[in-house]
């Protein structure tokens, strides 16, 4: 039995929490927020224990399940990691990369798994396609969302874009060759809207849009390659492969096009299968198997600090675009 604790039980941490509960092969032992009046109703509605001291709580687990404030995320996974223990951490994996890079550091020198919660990975819209060979040419982005005040701690980049930027580091295979980014403050401190254009060696483009002052919610990706475009919203779970037909498209709806040459080609428009699951629980079940089975997290710690890396560099960008501006 694979012994978890929580820390953290705020508004993510509570999915987190009744997700865990459901899972096999898993004693929940309790968890760690400093906060009084969140703790006390989550004891009473889980009936789970509250440990007052963070080290007792990862001295009684074998892995721990950090979904703390970004700026937390460092300090627990250190001393997590130094006990050995397993780390399950939301995105991003920590609050800078002096951060991310110790952290890698003490994940190399250990035992251990560590897993970062990119939770679109297991969005079951994007796992429809998983058996899809993607040479991505050409990435369109929107991810927008309304105005909530719970995870303005980071810049847009970091609290939504990041999702993306992951996705794309993980189908594009291929190194960054430049970025172009720019970005406004409007009720915070830090990039509310963003536009971001991520250029490849191997010529792929991605252009990405966040926002989180939207009058309405909007998660789609659309896919361009050679032969085919993939067009996923991971909002309302659908996904759509158009290509030229194959031996595959049994199922799929098709119709004929005249090229210019005179050649007639015939279209395939599909509509791969959704998986009924849940994201969350799913990405925590992955976490217990790569643990158990000793088996690579499919999120690596690596895979973070690469989202990281590309997320800082954009807010970079964007930094000195808007002195550039300033200045004039």
């Amino acid at each position: 039995m694979l012994k978890v604790g929580i820390f953290g039980v705020g508004h993510l941490g509570k999915f987190h929490l009744s997700n865990w509960q459901q899972i096999e092969g898993v004693e929940l032992v309790g968890f760690y927020d400093p906060g009084d009046d969140t703790a006390q109703e989550v004891s009473e509605k889980f009936q789970l224990a509250r440990f007052l001291d963070a080290d007792r709580l990862m001295d009684a687990v074998d892995a721990v399940d950090i979904v703390a404030p970004t700026n937390l995320h460092f300090d627990l996974c250190k001393r997590a990691i130094r006990k050995s223990k397993h780390v399950f951490v939301e995105k991003p994996l920590a609050n800078t990369m002096e951060e991310a890079r110790e952290l890698l550091k003490l994940t190399k020198e250990s035992n251990i798994k560590v897993q970062v919660g990119h939770v679109e990975r297991f969005n079951p819209a994007f796992l429809a396609i998983e058996n899809l060979d993607l040479n991505p040419m050409f990435i369109e982005v929107h991810r927008l969302a309304q105005f909530n005040p719970r995870g303005t701690e980071v810049s847009v980049i970091l609290d939504l874009m990041i999702h993306d930027i992951d996705i794309i580091l993980s189908i594009v295979k291929s190194e960054v060759k430049s970025i172009a980014a720019n970005g406004v403050n409007v009720m915070t401190e830090t990039p509310d809207i963003a536009n971001v254009r991520i250029e490849f060696n191997n010529g792929c483009v991605a252009n990405l849009t966040s926002s989180r002052i939207s009058m309405k919610k909007m998660r789609k990706m659309r896919i361009f390659q050679k032969d085919a475009y993939i067009g996923i919203d991971f909002l309302e779970k659908k996904t759509e492969v158009i290509r030229l037909k194959t031996p595959d498209d049994l199922d799929a709806f098709t119709f004929d096009v005249e090229t210019p040459s005179g050649e007639t080609k015939t279209i395939a428009v599909a509509t791969p299968v959704v998986p009924e699951i849940n994201a969350i629980k799913f990405e925590l079940e992955k976490f217990r198997d790569s643990i158990i089975n000793n088996t690579p997290a499919i999120v690596s710690e690596l895979d973070g600090y690469r989202a990281m890396d590309v997320a800082h560099q954009i807010l970079q960008k964007i930094k000195n675009s808007n002195s550039s501006a300033f200045r004039k």
